[in-house]
Protein backbone atom coordinates (compact mmCIF):
# COMPACT_ATOMS: atom_id res chain seq x y z
CA UNK A 1 0.00 0.00 0.00
CA UNK A 2 1.12 3.50 -0.57
CA UNK A 3 2.96 4.82 2.34
CA UNK A 4 0.05 7.93 2.26
CA UNK A 5 -2.32 5.13 3.67
CA UNK A 6 -0.42 5.76 6.77
CA UNK A 7 -0.75 7.93 9.42
CA UNK A 8 1.76 8.26 12.21
CA UNK A 9 1.44 9.70 15.83
CA UNK A 10 4.84 10.57 17.64
CA UNK A 11 5.27 11.79 20.86
CA UNK A 12 9.26 11.70 20.48
CA UNK A 13 11.32 9.72 22.72
CA UNK A 14 11.06 7.18 19.99
CA UNK A 15 7.09 6.92 21.45
CA UNK A 16 5.01 6.36 17.85
CA UNK A 17 1.68 4.60 17.14
CA UNK A 18 1.20 4.26 13.45
CA UNK A 19 -2.37 3.58 12.15
CA UNK A 20 -3.08 1.83 8.56
CA UNK A 21 -6.41 3.59 7.00
CA UNK A 22 -6.97 0.37 5.69
CA UNK A 23 -9.45 -0.73 8.49
CA UNK A 24 -7.81 2.07 10.83
CA UNK A 25 -5.57 -0.80 12.05
CA UNK A 26 -3.13 0.33 14.63
CA UNK A 27 -0.32 -1.45 12.94
CA UNK A 28 2.60 -0.25 15.80
CA UNK A 29 2.41 1.28 19.21
CA UNK A 30 6.51 1.36 20.32
CA UNK A 31 7.24 2.92 23.84
CA UNK A 32 10.94 3.75 23.82
CA UNK A 33 11.63 2.01 20.53
CA UNK A 34 10.26 -1.18 22.01
CA UNK A 35 7.07 -2.58 19.89
CA UNK A 36 4.36 -3.66 22.13
CA UNK A 37 1.93 -4.78 19.20
CA UNK A 38 2.16 -8.21 16.87
CA UNK A 39 1.78 -8.15 13.57
CA UNK A 40 2.70 -11.45 11.64
CA UNK A 41 5.69 -11.59 9.47
CA UNK A 42 3.45 -12.95 6.99
CA UNK A 43 0.60 -10.31 7.17
CA UNK A 44 -0.49 -9.11 3.70
CA UNK A 45 -1.17 -5.42 3.14
CA UNK A 46 -2.95 -5.55 -0.13
CA UNK A 47 -5.91 -3.32 0.84
CA UNK A 48 -8.21 -6.11 0.63
CA UNK A 49 -7.80 -8.96 3.40
CA UNK A 50 -7.36 -7.98 6.96
CA UNK A 51 -4.50 -6.96 8.41
CA UNK A 52 -3.10 -10.22 10.60
CA UNK A 53 -2.03 -8.42 13.91
CA UNK A 54 -2.07 -5.06 15.58
CA UNK A 55 -5.71 -3.67 16.29
CA UNK A 56 -7.99 -5.03 13.85
CA UNK A 57 -11.30 -2.96 14.22
CA UNK A 58 -14.23 -5.76 14.70
CA UNK A 59 -18.10 -3.73 13.30
CA UNK A 60 -20.57 -4.39 13.03
CA UNK A 61 -20.56 -8.58 13.84
CA UNK A 62 -17.95 -10.60 15.79
CA UNK A 63 -16.92 -13.73 14.19
CA UNK A 64 -18.96 -15.66 11.01
CA UNK A 65 -21.35 -13.68 9.68
CA UNK A 66 -24.07 -14.33 7.04
CA UNK A 67 -24.21 -11.26 5.52
CA UNK A 68 -20.65 -10.20 5.03
CA UNK A 69 -16.74 -11.28 6.34
CA UNK A 70 -15.91 -12.73 9.51
CA UNK A 71 -15.46 -9.75 11.98
CA UNK A 72 -17.68 -7.60 9.55
CA UNK A 73 -16.30 -5.08 7.68
CA UNK A 74 -14.81 -2.25 9.34
CA UNK A 75 -11.50 -3.77 9.41
CA UNK A 76 -11.40 -4.04 5.31
CA UNK A 77 -13.07 -0.69 4.97
CA UNK A 78 -10.87 2.61 4.38
CA UNK A 79 -11.21 4.79 7.09
CA UNK A 80 -11.22 8.64 6.45
CA UNK A 81 -8.55 10.85 8.82
CA UNK A 82 -11.04 13.67 10.29
CA UNK A 83 -7.72 15.03 12.05
CA UNK A 84 -4.11 14.28 11.46
CA UNK A 85 -2.05 13.54 14.64
CA UNK A 86 -2.05 16.91 16.48
CA UNK A 87 0.00 17.64 19.93
CA UNK A 88 -2.25 18.41 22.79
CA UNK A 89 -1.13 20.76 25.59
CA UNK A 90 -0.11 17.89 27.53
CA UNK A 91 2.67 16.73 25.22
CA UNK A 92 0.49 13.92 23.97
CA UNK A 93 -0.69 13.28 20.88
CA UNK A 94 -3.78 12.69 19.68
CA UNK A 95 -5.49 11.99 15.99
CA UNK A 96 -9.35 11.03 14.92
CA UNK A 97 -10.41 8.46 11.94
CA UNK A 98 -14.15 8.43 10.97
CA UNK A 99 -15.72 5.41 8.93
CA UNK A 100 -19.62 5.83 7.73
CA UNK A 101 -22.10 4.28 5.58
CA UNK A 102 -21.70 3.62 1.81
CA UNK A 103 -22.14 1.60 -0.83
CA UNK A 104 -19.82 -1.08 0.18
CA UNK A 105 -20.95 -1.37 3.58
CA UNK A 106 -24.76 -1.14 2.57
CA UNK A 107 -24.15 -3.98 0.32
CA UNK A 108 -23.78 -6.29 3.02
CA UNK A 109 -25.52 -4.11 6.10
CA UNK A 110 -28.34 -1.95 4.92
CA UNK A 111 -27.85 0.53 8.22
CA UNK A 112 -26.40 4.68 8.38
CA UNK A 113 -23.78 4.83 10.55
CA UNK A 114 -21.06 6.64 11.52
CA UNK A 115 -17.96 5.60 13.68
CA UNK A 116 -15.69 7.76 14.95
CA UNK A 117 -12.01 6.70 16.69
CA UNK A 118 -9.60 8.77 18.72
CA UNK A 119 -6.35 7.45 19.20
CA UNK A 120 -4.04 9.51 21.84
CA UNK A 121 -1.00 8.39 22.46
CA UNK A 122 0.89 9.22 25.99
CA UNK A 123 4.27 8.16 27.57
CA UNK A 124 3.67 4.64 28.16
CA UNK A 125 -0.32 4.67 27.13
CA UNK A 126 -1.95 4.50 24.05
CA UNK A 127 -6.28 4.99 24.24
CA UNK A 128 -8.97 4.17 22.53
CA UNK A 129 -11.99 6.14 22.19
CA UNK A 130 -14.91 4.92 20.05
CA UNK A 131 -18.16 5.91 19.15
CA UNK A 132 -21.07 4.75 17.17
CA UNK A 133 -23.76 7.07 15.96
CA UNK A 134 -27.12 6.38 14.24
CA UNK A 135 -28.45 9.33 12.06
CA UNK A 136 -31.17 7.11 10.76
CA UNK A 137 -34.73 9.18 11.41
CA UNK A 138 -36.59 5.97 11.51
CA UNK A 139 -34.44 2.53 11.77
CA UNK A 140 -33.16 1.22 14.89
CA UNK A 141 -29.88 -1.04 14.63
CA UNK A 142 -28.06 -3.54 16.85
CA UNK A 143 -23.98 -4.38 16.14
CA UNK A 144 -21.34 -6.05 18.15
CA UNK A 145 -18.10 -3.80 18.46
CA UNK A 146 -14.66 -5.32 19.81
CA UNK A 147 -10.96 -4.13 19.47
CA UNK A 148 -9.11 -7.41 18.33
CA UNK A 149 -5.67 -6.15 20.43
CA UNK A 150 -2.95 -8.83 19.73
CA UNK A 151 0.19 -7.70 22.22
CA UNK A 152 3.20 -8.83 21.86
CA UNK A 153 5.26 -11.29 24.40
CA UNK A 154 8.23 -13.23 24.37
CA UNK A 155 6.34 -16.90 25.14
CA UNK A 156 2.32 -17.05 25.69
CA UNK A 157 3.17 -19.51 27.73
CA UNK A 158 4.38 -17.45 30.77
CA UNK A 159 1.52 -14.86 30.73
CA UNK A 160 -0.70 -14.67 33.40
CA UNK A 161 -3.96 -12.52 32.55
CA UNK A 162 -6.11 -11.18 35.32
CA UNK A 163 -9.65 -9.60 36.00
CA UNK A 164 -11.60 -12.71 34.22
CA UNK A 165 -11.82 -14.84 37.79
CA UNK A 166 -15.36 -16.67 37.90
CA UNK A 167 -16.68 -15.31 35.22
CA UNK A 168 -18.38 -17.15 32.78
CA UNK A 169 -17.46 -17.79 28.90
CA UNK A 170 -18.33 -19.36 25.69
CA UNK A 171 -15.39 -22.29 24.37
CA UNK A 172 -15.30 -21.46 21.10
CA UNK A 173 -12.87 -24.19 20.49
CA UNK A 174 -15.11 -26.88 22.47
CA UNK A 175 -18.29 -26.41 20.42
CA UNK A 176 -19.23 -23.12 21.78
CA UNK A 177 -19.94 -24.52 25.50
CA UNK A 178 -20.39 -22.14 28.62
CA UNK A 179 -17.85 -22.43 31.37
CA UNK A 180 -16.99 -20.64 34.56
CA UNK A 181 -13.15 -20.02 35.01
CA UNK A 182 -12.24 -20.21 38.55
CA UNK A 183 -8.94 -19.72 37.90
CA UNK A 184 -7.40 -16.33 39.59
CA UNK A 185 -4.98 -15.78 36.37
CA UNK A 186 -5.64 -17.45 33.28
CA UNK A 187 -2.86 -19.16 31.59
CA UNK A 188 -2.37 -20.68 28.31
CA UNK A 189 -0.83 -23.61 27.15
CA UNK A 190 -3.42 -24.98 24.69
CA UNK A 191 -5.59 -23.60 21.11
CA UNK A 192 -7.94 -20.87 23.38
CA UNK A 193 -10.87 -19.06 21.66
CA UNK A 194 -12.86 -18.07 24.84
CA UNK A 195 -15.64 -15.04 25.14
CA UNK A 196 -15.47 -13.93 28.68
CA UNK A 197 -18.87 -12.02 29.55
CA UNK A 198 -18.83 -9.57 32.22
CA UNK A 199 -15.07 -9.21 33.20
CA UNK A 200 -13.75 -6.81 35.32
CA UNK A 201 -12.75 -3.54 34.06
CA UNK A 202 -9.00 -3.86 33.69
CA UNK A 203 -7.27 -6.93 32.94
CA UNK A 204 -3.33 -7.37 33.16
CA UNK A 205 -0.85 -9.63 31.25
CA UNK A 206 2.59 -10.62 32.85
CA UNK A 207 5.57 -11.05 30.56
CA UNK A 208 5.32 -9.13 27.90
CA UNK A 209 7.83 -7.12 26.09
CA UNK A 210 10.46 -7.14 28.36
CA UNK A 211 9.46 -8.81 30.91
CA UNK A 212 7.12 -6.21 31.79
CA UNK A 213 2.91 -6.17 32.36
CA UNK A 214 0.99 -4.77 30.15
CA UNK A 215 -2.46 -2.79 31.60
CA UNK A 216 -5.82 -3.08 29.92
CA UNK A 217 -8.64 -0.80 31.10
CA UNK A 218 -12.31 -0.96 29.63
CA UNK A 219 -15.55 1.19 29.38
CA UNK A 220 -18.55 -0.01 28.39
CA UNK A 221 -16.80 -2.97 26.83
CA UNK A 222 -18.21 -6.13 28.70
CA UNK A 223 -16.75 -8.97 27.30
CA UNK A 224 -13.24 -9.96 26.50
CA UNK A 225 -11.99 -12.65 24.30
CA UNK A 226 -8.71 -14.60 24.80
CA UNK A 227 -7.74 -15.95 21.44
CA UNK A 228 -4.25 -17.84 20.35
CA UNK A 229 -5.07 -20.70 17.41
CA UNK A 230 -1.45 -22.70 18.50
CA UNK A 231 0.31 -24.80 16.34
CA UNK A 232 -2.47 -26.82 14.99
CA UNK A 233 -4.26 -24.12 13.90
CA UNK A 234 -1.88 -21.54 13.02
CA UNK A 235 -1.01 -23.89 9.87
CA UNK A 236 -4.20 -23.48 9.08
CA UNK A 237 -4.23 -19.62 8.80
CA UNK A 238 -2.09 -18.89 5.57
CA UNK A 239 -1.01 -15.25 6.90
CA UNK A 240 0.24 -16.52 10.07
CA UNK A 241 3.98 -18.16 10.26
CA UNK A 242 3.86 -21.72 11.70
CA UNK A 243 5.93 -20.81 14.32
CA UNK A 244 4.65 -17.23 15.54
CA UNK A 245 1.73 -18.40 18.02
CA UNK A 246 3.83 -18.32 21.29
CA UNK A 247 5.25 -14.72 20.50
CA UNK A 248 1.15 -13.11 20.38
CA UNK A 249 -2.01 -12.75 22.99
CA UNK A 250 -4.87 -11.94 21.63
CA UNK A 251 -6.98 -9.92 24.89
CA UNK A 252 -9.69 -7.95 23.54
CA UNK A 253 -12.36 -5.77 24.53
CA UNK A 254 -15.66 -5.54 23.29
CA UNK A 255 -19.33 -5.84 22.98
CA UNK A 256 -20.43 -9.03 22.10
CA UNK A 257 -23.00 -11.49 24.28
CA UNK A 258 -25.52 -8.29 24.41
CA UNK A 259 -25.28 -6.22 21.10
CA UNK A 260 -25.33 -2.50 21.45
CA UNK A 261 -29.36 -1.32 20.09
CA UNK A 262 -29.38 2.08 18.52
CA UNK A 263 -32.27 3.93 18.36
CA UNK A 264 -32.49 6.23 15.39
CA UNK A 265 -30.85 9.69 16.64
CA UNK A 266 -28.40 7.80 19.65
CA UNK A 267 -25.01 7.22 20.02
CA UNK A 268 -22.97 4.74 22.15
CA UNK A 269 -19.38 5.10 23.33
CA UNK A 270 -16.49 2.97 24.84
CA UNK A 271 -13.21 2.94 25.05
CA UNK A 272 -9.54 0.79 25.99
CA UNK A 273 -6.88 2.35 27.78
CA UNK A 274 -3.68 0.12 27.07
CA UNK A 275 -0.77 0.85 29.71
CA UNK A 276 2.87 -0.40 30.13
CA UNK A 277 3.72 -0.85 33.53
Amino acid sequence: MAATSVVVLDRGNNTTCTVNLFGATVVSWRVNNQEQLFVSKQAIFDGKRPIRGGVPFVFPQFGDWAFGPMHGFARIARWHVEKMPERLPSGDVEAIFSLMDDDFTRSMWHFQFRLTYRLILREKELHFNIGVYNPSKELTFSCQMLLHTYFKVPDVRRCQITGLHGCMFIDKSRDGVMYQDTREVVTINECTSRIYQNTMQEHIITNVVSGRKMRIQKYNFPDTVIWNPWAELAKEIPDLGDDEFPNMVCVEAGRIATPIVLLPGTAFEASQILQVM
